[in-house]
């Protein structure tokens, strides 16, 4: 396959792994063939144990990621969960999130341009954080009748604190500039033509330290966040999601988004 029909690249620069969604004309949006070359790679890297830190960017400087391809959010729904040789289960999203979420070393997302919906979770999932400060960040779910599942909803509460988490998501709007840092969102706003040697620098720093340790640390960090969802709370939470995917309204939501217009929600 020629290296720009590729939908996901990656490299490697000494220990540090580089990917980027590359689909710039979808505005890198996450389709599940990226996701599914996503797992593979982190799998490799992981077994390999030669890749100490990651660094997630988008291909350009418009869009880190759109967020998942609405053209194919019904994937997203509980029913279309696959199995990976490795005996994983799930959705190819669910996949890539825990992909990301459980590499053994550190993940840095590097926004170099505008992120939403399941990229936005997907950095979240990432342990550092650091955008251009020109971007926008926003969560629609709600805009497009999506009831968001509760690992997604616990790691907004986990990084933003349940105020800021209600806030983006009962909103769906996008935040700028220092409501970004404000909102926790990222760590740090840097210029664009900085954002790349900001970013290469603290993976350059995070490389040069004991594998071990890294490792260890993210493994223990991992190990405290786990979320407690008694069997009834994740049955209930899952029925809520499965309804929403069933809905008129999601289907109203994904027109009128392709269609560019405002949606007409029923409620049903």
């Amino acid at each position: 396959m020629a290296e720009e029909q590729k939908v996901l690249l990656h490299e490697r620069r000494g220990h540090i792994g580089l990917i980027t969604f590359n689909r710039p004309k979808q505005r890198n949006a996450l389709s599940p063939q990226l996701l599914r070359d996503l797992c593979d790679v982190l799998a490799d890297w992981a077994e390999s144990g030669d890749v100490s830190v990651v660094v997630f960017t988008g291909a350009g400087d418009k869009a880190f990621s759109a967020g998942y391809d609405i053209s194919a959010i019904e994937t997203v729904g509980p029913g279309h969960k696959e199995t990976r040789p490795s005996g994983a289960t799930g959705t190819p999203f669910e996949q890539a999130l825990d992909a990301v979420k459980n590499f053994p070393y550190p993940t840095i997302a590097m926004i170099n341009g505008h992120c939403f919906g399941g990229a936005l979770h997907l950095a979240l999932v990432c342990d550092l954080r650091v955008a251009a400060d020109h971007v926008s960040i926003g969560m629609p779910p709600a805009k497009l009748g999506v009831v968001y599942g509760p690992e997604g909803i616990l790691q907004f509460v986990q990084v933003l604190g349940t105020a800021k988490a209600r806030e983006l998501l009962f909103t769906g709007r996008p935040f700028k500039g220092d409501e970004i840092t404000d909102m926790g969102l990222v760590r740090r706003l840097v210029p664009s033509a900085q954002l790349n040697d900001t970013v290469m620098t603290m993976a350059e720093e995070i490389s040069n330290n004991a594998p071990l340790a890294l490792k260890g640390i993210k493994r223990i960090m991992n190990m405290v966040e786990e979320p407690l969802f008694g069997d009834a709370v994740k049955a209930e939470a899952k029925a809520l999601v499965t309804e929403s995917f069933r809905s008129a309204d999601l289907k109203e939501g994904q027109a009128a988004f392709l269609e560019k217009r405002k949606p007409i929600f029923l409620g049903k």
